[in-house]
């Protein structure tokens, strides 16, 4: 699911301070991890989520895309193009492909995240 800034509900719009919300967008289990990715154009993560369950990667993650633009595939074959000014909630089972340089904030859960990476690191022959 994803939404640009300027699509969320007004809350409060007083002189000075605008805040807008939008309930029930995304759930999160535990303890979350605080991530900064910055992705070049034609980046596919698909090949380092081979190996994980569905191929995918496992993590739900709720972010903001400061910059660019990319593509969301889930399992289930829906996909989602997310870009600058989108605030997103991803489901898991999913993976990422890059269609503009991109600067992506991510909430993601700690442990089921790293675990991703770490894996994601191993194809790469990365020390965990």
């Amino acid at each position: 699911m994803h939404v640009n800034q300027h699509d969320l509900p007004v809350k409060i719009d007083v002189p000075g301070a605008t805040a807008r919300q939008l309930p029930d967008f995304g759930l999160a289990e535990g303890p979350l991890a605080a991530e900064w990715f910055t992705l070049a154009a034609g980046t596919d993560i698909a090949p380092l989520l081979v190996g994980l369950p569905g191929d995918a990667c496992q993590s739900t993650h709720i972010g903001y895309v400061i910059s660019g633009a990319l593509v969301v595939s889930y399992t289930d074959g829906e996909q989602e193009r997310c870009a600058r000014g989108d605030l997103f909630s991803w489901r898991s089972g999913h993976s990422v492909r890059v269609e503009e340089d991109a600067e992506v904030i991510l909430f993601s859960p700690s442990h089921a995240h790293t675990v991703v990476l770490d894996h994601m690191l191993g194809v790469m022959g990365a020390a965990v």
